[in-house]
């Protein structure tokens, strides 16, 4: 095992403790940002590119028959395949936090769809669901399990909040595990059905979770209820025959009593597992080797990587699998930086020198081609309350938006969405705030033409100035389009001429003609 240090040279303050990690065609993308996205990068997903130990992170872009998939923290993610052989594969995302700490109970699938080295572009596809649908909840895992030739996905575990009818002011957020039911969820006809085992007892969050076949095993976790972390093994298996499918469950022995660890394969049936916590306060630096045969699981400790003194005096550290034995870790950064919220990342590599050296070859990135189900690779609840202060200056991003998230269904039916003229460039897909008024939709307007449109307000040039004038004022607003047309259909105002008083002829003025003799007399008068 190799550890390395990369340095991060733009936006890693995005990278947050509850952040995922997709491998596609050996390319690794970053989902999960803190805050919401913003006009640099509107989906929230990056492409890590990361060569010669440098960090940088390039947007990613959705086609334009994709949904909206907000930034989720903590969300349970695997790969689907359309069967166990095949080498096409998408990712499904289910749950997780969105930056106004709301829980997202839906379930998306992305795929991409064309990549080069300039651009990448993906789908998201939201799954509608129906039958037992998991409540919203994060922390979670979900896993895809093959069986009779048909598969299913299988989720279990996580923390949501408590219910409504429970809380109280002091306590209105706080959270509690999610009961322990199993779900399978059918994506071919979109149907969820739980069941209940008695072997699960306590209801479990940030565990481990590895699949092959029909089976899953389950070990770690951690459980409010208790405060423990499970050393329990548990073995689910997943029988699909033509009827309803079957769910059995058995207890083992040899568990690990972790939380918060993350899991990379590095084999067809071989999986590393590091990191992780086994108390409050104290981080899990061993290292384990699973291996995984047809029914039956071996973990064996397995040596260490030399771990440098900041990981090993850390309060805290936070990671997620990138792939074919690649591990990507964080630590926060120190007090002394100029960035509150800077962190320290690592690469850990659990394959042998000469494999990393063949891969790094083949790929000339570091990290590779993904094969496995990631498992869950979330932080201990240490790591999610750890405070940050301010996200990325150069993509702008603030907690202080707001955002509802069920409004986006609403939305798209009022017409927020609409094309409201030949140059209208809003796009669900890629819209950001672009007035301080703005939340969750685009600012419109009342066209007064006729029976009356709505257009967007960025698409007409308004100044926010000008907006704010004309929803305050009580006059009638023309789009750009009707404007002329308005102004040539106006009835010209009467004007009011004043009636001008003739003016006086000037009287002429009598002059003296100084050879009458009256004058002379005068004059003779005058000057005596």
């Amino acid at each position: 095992m190799s550890l390395r240090v990369v340095s991060a040279v733009n936006n890693s303050s995005l990278l947050q403790p509850g952040f995922s990690l997709l491998n596609f065609d050996g390319h690794v993308f970053f989902f999960g940002q803190k805050g919401w996205p913003k006009r640099s990068c509107p989906t929230g997903v990056f492409l890590l590119d990361i060569k010669q130990n440098e960090l940088k992170m390039k947007p990613a872009f959705f086609s334009k028959d994709s949904c909206y998939l907000p930034p989720l923290r903590y969300p349970a993610l695997c790969t689907l395949r359309g069967n166990a052989g095949s080498e096409e594969y998408q990712y499904i995302i289910h749950g997780g936090k969105t930056p106004n700490n709301d829980l997202s109970d839906k379930i998306y699938i992305m795929s991409l769809v064309s990549k080069s080295s300039k651009k990448t572009t993906f789908q998201c596809v939201e799954k509608d669901l129906g039958g037992d649908v998991p409540e919203a909840r994060y922390g979670h895992t979900i896993n895809v399990v093959h069986s009779r030739g048909k598969s299913m996905s299988v989720i279990f575990g996580g923390r949501s909040y408590t219910p409504l009818a429970q809380r109280t002011t002091e306590k209105w957020n706080s959270v509690v595990d999610c009961f322990p039911s199993v779900f399978l969820v059918d994506f071919e006809f979109g149907c969820c059905t739980s069941y209940i085992l008695p072997e699960l007892q306590d209801g479990l969050a940030f565990h481990v979770s590895v699949a092959r076949n029909d089976t899953i095993y389950i070990l770690g976790g951690h459980s409010l209820q208790n405060n423990t972390r499970s050393p329990s093994l548990y073995k689910l298996k997943v029988d699909l025959p033509l009827g309803s499918p079957a769910v059995t469950c058995t207890v083992l022995p040899g568990g690990i009593s972790v939380s918060s660890a993350i899991v990379t394969q590095t084999g067809d049936s071989e999986f590393v597992l590091v990191g992780g916590y086994q108390s409050d306060n104290q981080k899990r630096l061993l290292c384990n080797t699973i291996v995984l045969e047809d029914s039956k699981i071996e973990i064996v400790e397995r040596a260490s990587p030399d771990w440098t003194p900041d990981i090993k005096h850390c309060r805290m550290w936070f990671g997620c699998d990138m792939g074919k034995g690649s591990v990507l870790l964080g630590i926060p950064g120190a007090n002394k930086q100029l960035i509150s919220d800077a962190n320290y990342f690592y690469i850990l590599r659990c394959k042998g020198a000469e494999e990393d050296k063949e891969e790094e070859l083949a790929a000339q990135i570091c990290s590779q081609t993904s094969t496995e189900d990631p498992g869950d690779s979330t932080p201990f609840e240490d790591s999610e309350e750890f405070c940050f202060g301010a996200e990325a200056n150069s993509f702008d991003v603030d907690d202080t938006d707001t955002y509802n998230e069920d409004d986006e269904e609403d939305e798209s039916e009022t017409g927020y969405w609409i094309t409201c003229s030949a140059s209208c460039n809003i796009d669900i897909n890629t819209w950001v705030p672009f007035y301080s008024t703005e939340l969750n939709k685009p600012a419109m307007i009342l066209c007064s033409n006729g029976a009356g449109h709505w257009v967007h307000a960025q698409c007409m040039d308004l100044s926010e100035t000008m907006l704010l004038r004309l929803s305050e004022a009580n006059v009638k607003y023309f789009c750009n389009k009707h404007i002329d047309l308005n102004k040539g259909l106006q009835t010209p105002k009467k004007v009011v001429h004043l009636k001008k008083q003739p003016m006086k002829p000037l009287r002429k003025k009598k002059t003296m003609n100084l050879t009458t003799p009256a004058k002379k007399s005068f004059l003779r008068r005058l000057f005596e």
